[in-house]
């Protein structure tokens, strides 16, 4: 009789263990995560309002579009089209102690560039409508082992407000900023490098 208790309360137990943790997270960040998620199944163009770097862009004179591709209580998925370019992916997730941003990198084979996965996660509540990403250590480490030590001081931001969500990043010396347009969605496009429609 003790061993049928024993292993009825073991089996209730891990039952109960068996539970996913919920998702915590507060007000302003949930707010942020819901406000581009209102978006989701939808695309916009946009264009980039500031860039600072030496040199020709490797974004003039392209179509940019980002679309709000797939979206779940947990993550957002926004893929960012640059012309023919479908290599990049905005990853946005909730981690329970903030928001994390990841900008997976692919190539056309769908396999890893050697840069991806960079981005960073909210040190503070920021705003419904304003979040930043400050570098985190895996990018950091990096940037450095790519001859790049500069980007260690990156901070990424996006800005949703009804009218325009805006991409930026931001370091000492660097700004690049691109807005899209959410007043007029346009046809998503196909999906991203390493993706299945």
């Amino acid at each position: 009789m003790k061993y049928l208790v024993a292993s009825m309360l073991v089996a209730a137990s891990s039952v109960a263990a068996a539970r996913p943790a919920p998702v915590v997270s507060i007000p302003s960040h949930d707010g942020f995560f819901d406000n581009i998620a209102a978006h989701c199944g939808k695309a916009y163009e946009g264009q980039v309002s500031v860039d600072n770097a030496a040199g020709p862009s490797s974004f003039a004179g392209k179509k940019l579009v980002m679309h709000v591709r797939r979206c779940n209580e947990r993550e957002l998925q926004v893929p960012f089209h640059v012309g023919d370019d479908a290599s990049r992916t905005w990853i946005i997730t909730k981690t329970g102690s903030g928001l994390s941003l990841k900008h997976d990198h692919r190539h056309k084979d769908g396999s890893d560039d050697k840069s991806t996965m960079y981005g960073g996660h909210t040190l503070d509540a920021g705003f419904a409508n304003a979040q930043s990403f400050p570098a985190d250590q895996y990018s950091k480490e990096l940037f450095v082992s790519q001859g790049i030590p500069q980007s260690m001081g990156n901070t990424w931001q996006m800005y949703i407000y009804p009218k325009q969500f805006t991409y930026r990043l931001v370091r000492e010396g660097r700004e690049f900023r691109v807005d899209f347009d959410l007043t007029k969605p346009i046809t998503p496009p196909s999906a991203p490098w390493g993706y299945e429609d």
